[in-house]
């Protein structure tokens, strides 16, 4: 799977709640190569690398763009974006605790498996308490307003999970010099082959 094809601000999908979920799917797709691929190889690392990015640049959005919204529209909106964003800050924490561990480390498959049950577990809850309910309160005009937030969000946004910065205020006002320090990095990573 190319950067290319995973790259979430070039997807096609123009409904909010349709871009997300269908984010999430390649999230679980990116687990499963990470997965099948030998510990410690160029294939393992490239993606691990892809499902780091996917990640964050997908979290980012929703606590810029979708997490504000639903606050708004929702009579529990409050409480529903707080549970997300306790589940958020904790799968950051992991990815960037796997991060620096490696693919090779001896304790990256068992963190990849705790890293994969709570990021599915929070998509499975985004998708019950908040995606379905925001589709039920916004209309269509809305909602592809809101896809076209996130793609923008998503081509700004850091490339690797930076915990602490769970708020919409804290990744606008950080998320632009993190993400070209992120991207910079990126780009010296991919020249040196690693």
């Amino acid at each position: 799977m190319s950067d290319r094809r995973i790259a979430p601000e070039l997807m096609g999908e123009n409904d909010v709640v349709d871009l997300l979920v269908r984010q999430h799917a390649m999230i679980r797709d990116l687990f499963d190569e990470v997965e099948e691929s030998p510990a410690g190889s160029r294939r393992a690392e490239e993606a691990f690398q892809r499902l780091v990015r996917l990640l964050a640049v997908h979290e980012t959005a929703e606590e810029e763009i979708v997490h504000p919204y639903v606050r708004l529209v929702l009579d529990d909106g409050d409480e529903v974006v707080d549970d997300r964003l306790a589940e958020e800050r904790e799968a950051k924490q992991l990815l960037a605790d796997l991060e620096r561990l490696g693919t090779g480390h001896p304790d990256f498959s068992g963190g990849l498996q705790v890293l994969r049950a709570a990021v599915l577990a929070h998509a499975r809850a985004e998708e019950r308490h908040e995606f379905s309910r925001l589709r039920e309160h916004t209309g269509v005009a809305e909602r592809r307003a809101m896809a076209a937030g996130v793609k923008a969000a998503e081509a700004l946004a850091p490339t690797h999970p930076h915990p602490g910065t769970e708020s919409a205020l804290k990744n606008l006002l950080l998320g632009g010099p993190v993400a070209l320090v992120d991207r910079t990095r990126d780009v010296i990573r991919q020249a040196m082959g690693r």
